[in-house]
């Protein structure tokens, strides 16, 4: 399997996404510091329109642990983005200096309307509040490594209307089938175009504002932060904001084989003790990022 771009979960078939995870696991020894040369004379560059850590901070490393090289746009504010041009005559440009393009944008569709430029392929880190594929790639494998992706129980929590994760990875899960429960503040559910879309899939929806009353029924808790920047209105965003945390109390309930997942960054969502209990996954789910982006990118390149 080649991959020319990375744009969406929804290009991505179940066969596709049991090929790109069974490829991570080969990639993860060199993912924990073994030596590989097998992109040497490659290089990827970094698009950043919104700040970002474990996204990009995980395809350098990726990228560089199989022997590639980076090069990165650095700010919007000093690159040629700051003298008006366009972002179809940036990746234009790029795709003469580098094998693959990473591209993290605010604007929903910028990501499919670059690869429409671009003669490399383009790996979607995120746009706007449309859909963050590698995101969803590293989630899944979290699953798989963690948990079990077969007979999933899986609760997704916090900002499930302008959450570009949650989105993605619900779209991922629908092909497999889970039991999804949707706990969200009413302002905040999941639109309603998209839970048409997951239960055609297959998949079993409920929804709910209590995580309380489902904390013992669900294998994987999914929690992400109310996304402040997503807000149109600043007094909204105050309305909802502190609406769920996870706390050593709330866990006193939960099923023994649970995981808790978070795409990161926290804010006050989950109480730091929780780091201490059997629960906590999102430190290890940030570094499964970088087998999998090994994945991708190997893949996109040999396609590119």
């Amino acid at each position: 399997m080649m991959l020319k771009h990375i744009i969406s979960m929804r290009d991505f078939s179940r066969d596709d996404i049991d090929i790109i995870l069974a490829k991570a696991k080969e990639f993860e020894p060199i993912a924990r510091g073994r030596k590989s040369g097998l992109l040497s004379g490659k290089i990827l560059s970094t698009l950043f329109y919104e700040p970002s850590t474990r996204t990009r901070l995980s395809f350098e490393t990726a990228m560089k642990r199989l022997g590639g090289e980076v090069i990165d746009l650095g700010s919007i504010e000093s690159s040629s983005v700051a003298k008006g041009e366009t972002l179809a005559d940036t990746i234009r440009v790029i795709g003469n200096y580098a094998d693959a393009i990473v591209l993290r944008h605010p604007r929903e569709g910028a990501a499919r309307m670059a690869a429409e430029y671009s003669k490399v392929p383009i790996i979607n880190a995120g746009d706007g509040a449309g859909h963050h594929p590698t995101q969803t790639l590293l989630d899944l494998y979290t699953i798989m490594r963690e948990s079990s992706l077969s007979g999933l129980k899986i609760a997704l929590v916090g900002d499930l209307k302008y959450g570009r994760t949650v989105h993605s990875l619900a779209y991922a899960l629908s092909l497999y089938h889970a039991d999804m429960t949707l706990i969200s503040p009413r302002q905040l559910q999941m639109p309603d175009v998209i839970k048409k879309d997951l239960k055609k899939q297959g998949a079993v929806i409920s929804e709910t504002t209590n995580l309380e009353e489902v904390i013992g029924d669900i294998d994987v808790l999914y929690i992400t932060r109310i996304q402040k920047e997503r807000f149109p209105d600043p007094a909204e965003y105050q309305k909802v904001a502190g609406s769920y945390r996870i706390t050593e109390e709330l866990l006193k309930s939960a099923r023994d084989r649970l995981i808790i997942m978070h795409p990161l960054p926290r804010v006050d969502e989950i109480d730091p003790a929780v780091d201490r209990t059997k629960y906590a996954r999102y430190f290890e789910q940030s570094f499964y990022g970088v087998p999998v982006r090994m994945a991708l990118l190997v893949m996109a390149m040999e396609a590119g």
